[in-house]
């Protein structure tokens, strides 16, 4: 089964759970295990949060700019980008080390966060005029059917 979807979506806080929202909804219908399900969300929670927070162009005063959240489920992967149009990470570090927050910071959590849920990371800047693109994806394992099991 190949499912896919794209969102175009304002750099608000209440586009966050929609995106959630559309991404659990569409786990359950194919069937995904419930903790996957979970774990993806909250690493695309943290995805969009970032892209709410940092993705804008702030030398234009750009807070309403969207953000796009594309998430493919085909076969036994699930591939979820989330991209903005923000400055990108700074010259030389389009690649950013994903360490630990301090333990009493208040921010830095989540790309860490992203990549302790997901089988793999990557984190880039997009070709061109700018914006970051953080991608990650997570093997799936798939509901067992009541159907399936021994009586």
């Amino acid at each position: 089964m190949s499912i896919w979807w794209s969102l175009h979506l304002r750099r608000e806080a209440a586009s966050v759970p929609l995106a959630r929202r559309l991404l659990l909804g569409t786990m359950e219908s194919a069937g995904v295990d419930p903790d996957i399900s979970y774990d993806l969300s909250i690493a695309l929670t943290e995805a969009c949060a970032n892209a709410v927070e940092h993705g804008g162009d702030t030398t234009r005063g750009d807070a309403g700019e969207a953000y796009r959240v594309t998430a493919y489920l085909d076969g036994d992967q699930c591939r979820i980008e989330v991209a903005d149009s923000g400055p990108g990470f700074p010259a030389g570090n389009a690649h950013p080390a994903l360490r630990p927050a301090d333990q009493d910071a208040e921010h830095g959590r989540g790309l860490c966060l992203i990549q302790q849920l997901a089988d793999h990371v990557h984190i880039d800047n997009k070709p061109g005029p700018g914006g970051a693109v953080v991608s990650f994806d997570k093997i799936l394992k798939w509901k067992k059917s009541p159907a399936l099991l021994p009586a």
